[in-house]
Formats: structure tokens, C-alpha cells, sequence
């Protein structure tokens, strides 16, 4: 069946290039600020890339080192999820299975106790919820956590999502909105006319827009423009996932170990991961790493070494030159906007994004945010 082309007057309001969460997440919050029409554009099928491959911790402080800007960045966003999993489930009737039971980050070696006591220092000074646990009121919380557990930290504000449910929510709340999305459409270049943005050019044809939000994760690099400054350097960096059933539970918290993490579903399934490779555009598993991230699992559980996986995938992350997320406008384009970036982050980071977009197109509000991690701050890059 041939594609679908674009009417050649057809025009949008404001289009969001990449249908991940990140994506899904701004145009449901331009839709509800009443922008006029919003439509999506993407290159696969809503929500099946990075979003669709990941673990849904919501977990900023087991991950952080220092109160740095991003991570208040990162705390915010967490925050912000109870109100967004309930207003996403009035908007749909779905539940995105919000779990606030809390995160466990455990230390098995002498070294990792050290790094769990620098974190729990500098966090408990810095006013954070985190709490200092022996091993034996840890294993009361998790009894097949290893015998050889050292200590402890449990962090009760760092939860976890249901990130496919998420993704199943936004998708039905844009439908909802009024949001139109064309997939299977890769974009090839954005045309700009006397420094405005006009439209894009795209494997349906040619549409005209008067915003653009370029949010198209590993695959931002791809989209060109005559003016360099224009280009975000975007690349990929593939992580790899296990996953189990396990009836009864193994787990109730997420745990962490400076290794690797296991994720507990409400259904019985549990989550292992996760590998770091700089591999570009090949989204594959490989044995070599499903037998890292068990070995790190079993190191966390050893009950997980009776059980064989039920599942594996990959997905492919947006990291930036620098790991942090592209947020906000191109001061050389009107109506130029990057949400991209998101490497570790994007579930975590999605509600304060599609917020912090929405907010400074429809009200030019802006945020400290967006004036920290703005794509002004890189010098241009060329596209090979």
C-alpha cells in the first residue's frame, strides 16, 4: 500500500519530531495548553525504541554523586510522577502501575561499602530522604537478597513506572487530545526561511509548521538543515536487558548494586540490566551481554541462577556529547526546539520535559532548566 502522502497545504501548529516518551510527553502538554493543532512525526511506530526497551526506574538519587543541576532536574521530574500517573489514568483509564515501595541500593564488597556511606553522607547533609540500613534490616525488606550483603541504603522518594504501560497511556491520551501522528515517516531535513523555521521535509513529502520540537532521541543527528549551528550531535548507545518470571516474587524494591539492577513487575516478571555499548545503530543482544547483566543479577539474587530468562531485548539511548539532555529553543531559529538527549533518563525525565516545552511555546516561559541544559551550549557540529 503506498504511503500516505501529505497534502501539500496541509501545515501544523506545532509538530514534534520522534514518537518516544519524550515526544508523546510534550505533545500531550501542548495539546492541553490549547496550542492549535499538534501533530506527531515518526520515523517507526510510537513508543518501540529506547522508551519501549526500558527498565521505568525512577531513581535519581541511587544513581547521583552530587546535588548537581541535573540532578535537580532529575528529583523534580520523580516528583512530579503521582500527579502525571493520575492524571494519565483519569485522561485513558490506564494504569501505569506507579510503585513507590521504594528503592534498595546494597553493597557486597568493601568497596562498594565505602561508595554507599560517601552517598548516604552527602544526601543526608543535603537534607534528602535516604535511609542507612545493616544488612540484616536490609534482608527483613529483601530475604533473597546475597548473604554476603555488607549494608545498605534505601531511598523511599526513588519509585518505578511501568514504562510500556506509560507509553500506552500517552499514546491514547494524544489520541484523545486530538493529536495526529504519522509513523513509518523518517524526516529528512528542516527548512528555514529568513531565520524562522517553515516545515520539514519528509518521506511523505514536504509539511509546513510553525514549531518544530526536534525529539527524536539517537536518531536527532539524522535530521539536516542547511545551517550547521542547527545540529545536535545525538549518539547512540545501546543497553541491554533480562528478563525473568518469578512466582512467587523475588523482589518488592527495586535493588540496585554498583553493578547492575533488578526491577520487579506487578505481574511476576522482573527486570535485569543493564549493559553500557558504543555499538551505533546495532540494536542487537548478544550473549555476551545477557551473561553480564545475569552474573550482576545473581549477584543481587541468587535465586535468580535457578531461574532461565523468559525474555531479551536492546534499545538504543540518546547521549549527548556531554550525557546531559537538549532542552529548549534554538536562539538562531524561531520556532527551533530541541527535547532530546535523555541517554539514562527519558522515562524519569518525560512529565518535566513535556511541561518545560510546552510551557515555553505556549507562554514563552523560561526556566532555569532550560536555560542550563539549552542547545546553545554546544558549539555547531556537522552531521557525517
Amino acid at each position: 500500500m503506498a504511503t500516505e502522502r501529505f497534502n501539500i497545504a496541509e501545515s501544523a501548529d506545532v509538530v514534534v519530531i520522534g514518537g518516544g516518551v519524550i515526544g508523546l510527553s510534550v505533545a500531550r502538554a501542548l495539546a492541553h495548553k490549547g496550542v492549535g493543532k499538534v501533530v506527531i512525526i515518526e520515523r517507526g511506530q510510537l513508543g518501540k525504541e529506547a522508551s519501549f526497551a526500558a527498565a521505568g526506574m525512577l531513581a535519581p538519587q541511587a544513581e547521583a554523586n552530587e546535588a548537581d543541576d541535573f540532578f535537580k532536574l532529575c528529583c523534580r521530574s520523580r516528583d512530579l510522577y503521582p500527579t502525571f500517573a493520575s492524571e494519565l489514568f483519569a485522561e485513558t483509564g490506564i494504569d501505569i502501575e506507579l510503585d513507590q515501595t521504594g528503592t534498595l541500593y546494597c553493597a557486597f564488597s568493601e568497596h562498594d561499602q565505602q561508595e554507599i556511606e560517601r552517598r548516604y553522607d552527602w544526601q543526608q547533609q543535603a537534607g534528602l530522604l535516604v535511609e542507612q540500613l545493616t544488612a540484616q534490616e536490609a534482608l527483613e525488606l529483601e530475604p533473597n537478597i546475597a548473604a554476603n550483603l555488607r549494608g545498605a541504603l534505601k531511598f523511599p522518594a526513588d519509585i518505578q513506572v511501568e514504562n510500556r504501560r506509560l507509553l500506552l497511556a500517552l499514546i491514547a491520551a494524544n489520541q484523545k487530545l486530538g493529536v495526529k501522528s504519522y509513523t513509518e515517516t523518517t524526516v529528512d531535513s528542516l527548512e528555514v526561511r529568513r531565520g524562522r523555521i517553515a516545515g520539514f521535509n519528509t518521506s511523505r513529502g514536504f509539511l509546513s509548521a510553525r514549531n518544530v520540537v526536534i525529539a527524536s532521541g539517537a536518531w536527532t543527528s539524522f535530521i539536516k538543515t542547511e545551517n550547521a549551528s542547527l545540529q545536535i550531535s545525538i549518539e547512540p548507545v545501546r543497553g541491554q536487558m533480562v528478563c525473568y518470571q518469578t512466582e512467587p516474587a523475588i523482589a518488592r524494591h527495586v535493588i540496585y548494586s554498583p553493578r547492575g539492577y533488578i526491577v520487579p513487575r506487578r505481574d511476576g516478571r522482573l527486570l535485569a540490566g543493564s549493559t553500557t555499548e558504543e555499538v551505533g545503530f546495532m540494536k542487537a543482544v548478544t550473549e555476551a551481554g545477557l551473561q553480564l547483566i545475569r552474573a550482576n543479577a545473581h549477584e543481587i539474587a541468587p535465586a535468580l541462577s535457578k531461574l532461565a530468562p523468559v525474555d531479551s531485548w536492546a534499545g538504543l539511548r540518546p547521549r549527548a556529547i556531554d550525557e546531559l539532555p537538549v532542552l529548549g529553543k534554538a536562539s538562531e531559529t524561531e520556532g527551533l526546539f530541541f527535547a532530546t538527549g535523555h541517554y539514562r533518563n527519558g522515562i524519569l525525565l518525560a512529565p518535566l520535559t513535556g511541561e518545560l516545552i510546552a510551557d515555553l511555546i505556549a507562554d514563552n516561559v523560561l526556566t532555569w532548566e532550560l536555560q542550563t541544559f539549552t542547545p546553545d551550549r554546544f558549539q555547531a557540529v556537522g552531521v557525517n
